[in-house]
């Protein structure tokens, strides 16, 4: 799971970073908040790459990346959801979509793990 959990925050984090560059190159100014699901991505990123480093602490770390994840996921959500009917797919809703997919794929895939995890322990 550490290592998905630092796939899925480059995917963030390249969201991201392209995010932002496109606002800088195809609009007046760069918006920082194209920023955040980098910001999410880097979470998942130290949250995995310190889990594989750190055995002992794995399980706690997992269950971290899974709420940043999971408040990824609510936060875009929750912003797209009263525009559904109304979407244009402009580039920060391209971005918001993205985000909540790759956060909920995320989450799912972690709850799969976690059920695993604890199936085979019994």
């Amino acid at each position: 799971m550490p290592t998905t959990s630092i796939i899925f925050g480059t995917l963030l984090l390249l969201v991201g970073m392209i995010g932002y560059a496109y606002g800088a190159m195809y609009s007046e100014y760069a918006s920082l908040t194209a920023l955040i699901p980098a910001a999410f991505g880097i979470l998942l990123i130290i949250l995995g790459s310190i889990s594989q480093k750190k055995e002992s602490l794995r399980k706690h770390l997992m269950h971290a990346a899974i709420i940043v994840a999971l408040l990824g996921f609510i936060a875009t959500a929750a912003r797209l959801v009263p525009r559904l009917s109304r979407l244009t797919f402009t580039a920060a809703e391209v971005s918001q979509i993205a985000t909540a997919v790759i956060c909920l794929l995320f989450v799912i895939l972690a709850i799969k793990s976690f059920a695993d995890a604890r199936r085979n322990k019994a």
